[in-house]
């Protein structure tokens, strides 16, 4: 199944990185997270991508022509421009689409660019470029298959941020700083039928999320794949310095580093 993974964002949020890369090539661990990504949906069979690019897309382009060299000793002979790769990792099995989707373009006109792309495909995959988890794919394609909705997203029980605060009449009646309540929100890692495409909304310049999900979700046509995993998103600095501390207390084997051999937490 082919897997389409947003690139086009500017991350303003994360600007301390992506004022010079995109955000899905901010590194965790020393590797973009984008290739975090791919690695997880790889390790469920799934290493066709598509990916829609926009801001400074063209680094992304750079990254993955230049991966091999980036990852591996090599010698340059200047005379005949020949390139020698040392001790050579193995070569992800990965076919990547690279597509220029607009700078500026939002989620459902980015989707909408790609579709010759899709045009062969029931259902694909779809998530954003700034959300590690160890979510199974193949149980979140299984539950899409079995509940026949257009869109099955990948639900996170995650706790608010931020103070609840009830109150009536312009007073407050109860504060809780550090509220226990945990919600279930869009945790991304989507199954989309092909349906998606009939709907005129999906040609318009608007975000998937504010604007073309509320209406399936109005014609029950989305639905839920609940993941009690790990799951962290990276939308802020302080979220970028938490998932590289994650990394660094695992020794690398984080949790969403499904494809490897676990070690035990070591703090």
């Amino acid at each position: 199944m082919k897997v389409v993974i947003f690139c086009g964002g500017k991350g303003t949020r994360l600007n301390e990185e992506t004022e010079f890369k995109p955000k899905p090539l901010v590194e965790i661990g020393g590797l973009p997270i984008i290739w975090h990504i791919m690695k997880l949906y790889a390790h469920y069979g799934h290493n066709e991508f598509i990916l829609p690019l926009g801001y400074k897309g063209d680094l992304i382009k750079q990254f993955f022509l230049n991966f091999e060299k980036k990852s591996n000793d090599f010698t340059l002979n200047f005379l005949d421009d020949e390139i020698k790769i040392h001790n050579s990792h193995k070569k992800e099995d990965w076919k990547i689409h690279f597509i220029d989707t607009g700078q500026e373009t939002k989620t459902s006109l980015r989707l909408w660019k790609i579709k010759h792309l899709l045009q062969d495909e029931e259902d694909f995959l779809l998530t954003y470029g700034d959300g590690l988890s160890d979510v199974n794919i193949n149980q979140t394609i299984d539950f899409h298959k079995e509940k026949r909705k257009i869109i099955t997203l990948t639900g996170i029980k995650h706790p608010s941020r931020f103070g609840i605060i009830k109150e009536k009449e312009g007073t407050i009646e109860e504060f809780n700083e550090k509220p226990k309540e945990n919600k279930w929100i869009n945790g991304g890692f989507m199954v989309i039928n092909k349906k998606i495409f009939d709907f005129p909304e999906i040609k318009e310049d608007k975000m998937i999320v504010d604007y073309l999900l509320p209406l399936l979700v109005q014609d029950r046509q989305v639905g839920i794949y609940k993941h009690e995993g790990f799951w962290h998103s990276m939308d802020t600095y302080r979220d970028y310095l938490e998932l590289n501390k994650i990394y660094k207390d695992y020794e690398g084997s984080a949790p969403w580093k499904i494809w490897e051999t676990r070690n035990p937490l070591k703090r």
